[in-house]
């Protein structure tokens, strides 16, 4: 894939020019700063799922030329995302198919833990999607976060150390869809195996943002698991990847069985396959694999080093400009912020998150996402307020839930949008716009 000007990045992908409907009906520009949730898909992919369906088949042990040519393009998207990882011994590794990050974790929660007393060690920064799979397996501990959000380090050690022999595993987002902080998981992974631990890391907010090296600089550093979802990387089809040791997936039974999983099946005994294959039950997802193969391509045309140059320049614009503006509420460090991703989070005094929201929306065709991101106890914290006035508007009917309004970067977005977006907000305050 060639670039020609990296200032007209935008005529890359689908949709970014579609005019939308104001509350007035009149067709305005569209401006989407809700990447942290989905990224719009590249005009690449579309076109090479369009390519690929002309011989599209099953994969497995089709005996036809379409059924060989989607099989090795699939087993070679693997390797590809091996050597995308920096994974330095393959043949520890698996690379797992699922639909996103959320099934992802499910799996291995249902996967790895075996005994109800193991206890898995996670923080109350995580996306429920990191929460909650683990809520039903085992024990559950939570590393603490600090008054501005970011995971308290020593904690991780002093339950490690406290919980010696019953932590098996370690999981721990890569970086905050609420915050935008990036944890230091190779930092993480030598504590974790320091204790014999394992680490997972939930890369749905990373990957797109930051090169992930799964081996690290040493043995003690590497990842032994990392999730991730496509929609998230331009490439909106339905994938997710796990990417783990093959050791914890060779002697468990998968959370599927079916078609594709088994070596062969008797009456009263199934004798399964070596993993990946007995962890992707029925038929795989291959033209949405094929697309996120195809926007992984594109981040290395592109290069993690624009990509993290372009999203920062935008997000310390960002802060300084909610910094300046009365009656802001943010959320996180706005002063150090060298460890946050392109994701600031914030409300107004006396306005709900939702109306501002959509104000933004239907009066100025800005996109954002309000509430508390599919992170309850996290958001919780940084408005610090308690579980019980978190509850109110359940037994209330007066109160409504709290929430937070937040805007996300992704690597098409320009300065421009960005001062639009900060002089609406400025308007807003001052009553211009309501």
């Amino acid at each position: 894939m060639k670039i020609q000007n990296k200032k007209n990045i935008k005529d890359l992908f689908i949709g970014l020019d579609e005019k939308v409907c104001d509350s007035n009906g009149r067709c305005i520009d569209g401006i989407n700063f809700d990447n942290a949730a989905t990224t719009p898909p590249l005009k690449s992919s579309i076109e090479y799922i369009e390519k690929l369906s002309n011989t599209y088949a099953s994969i497995g042990r089709g005996t036809g030329q379409k059924a060989e040519i989607t099989t090795d393009l699939y087993k070679e998207s693997k390797n590809f995302l091996i050597n995308f990882f920096n994974i330095k011994d393959a043949e520890k590794y698996v690379v797992i198919y699922v639909n996103n990050t959320t099934e992802g974790i499910n799996k291995l929660a249902k996967i790895l833990i075996k005994e109800p007393n193991e206890i898995i060690l996670t923080s109350r920064m995580e996306h429920h999607s990191n929460d909650l799979p683990w809520r039903n397996r085992g024990t559950v501990e939570y590393i603490e976060v600090d008054e501005n959000g970011r995971l308290k380090i020593d904690e991780l050690e002093e339950k490690l150390a406290t919980n010696y022999g019953r932590i098996k595993y370690v999981s721990l987002t890569g970086a905050s869809n609420v915050t935008g902080y990036i944890n230091d998981i190779h930092f993480i992974a030598k504590l974790v195996h320091r204790y014999d631990a394992k680490l997972i890391v939930d890369g749905a907010q990373l990957v797109p943002h930051r090169r992930v090296d799964i081996s690290g600089k040493s043995d003690d550093e590497q990842i032994d698991f990392l999730v991730f979802s496509s929609h998230k990387i331009y490439s909106p089809f339905g994938v997710g990847v796990i990417i783990g040791l093959k050791e914890d997936f060779v002697n468990a039974d998968p959370d599927y069985s079916g078609g594709g999983t088994v070596e062969l099946v008797l009456d009263n005994k199934s004798i399964y396959l070596p993993p990946p294959d007995k962890n992707e039950a029925g038929t795989q997802n291959f033209l949405g694999v094929m697309s996120l193969i195809n926007s992984l391509r594109f981040i290395n045309t592109i290069g993690y080093d624009y990509i993290e140059k372009q999203e920062k320049f935008l997000f310390e614009h960002v802060i300084e400009g909610l910094n300046r503006i009365p009656k802001v509420i943010s959320y996180g460090d706005t002063k150090n912020i060298s460890d946050r991703l392109g994701i600031a989070t914030f409300n107004l005094e006396n306005m709900y998150h939702h109306d501002l929201a959509e104000i933004l929306a239907k009066k100025k065709g800005i996109s954002v996402r309000h509430g508390w991101f599919c992170a309850h106890p996290y958001c919780r914290r940084l408005m610090n307020v308690s579980e019980n006035e978190a509850k109110e508007f359940l037994e209330n009917p007066t109160k409504k839930m709290l929430g937070m309004v937040r805007v996300s970067f992704a690597l098409y977005n320009s300065i421009d949008e960005v001062n639009f977006f900060l002089n609406v907000l400025e308007d807003i305050v001052s009553g211009k716009i309501r």
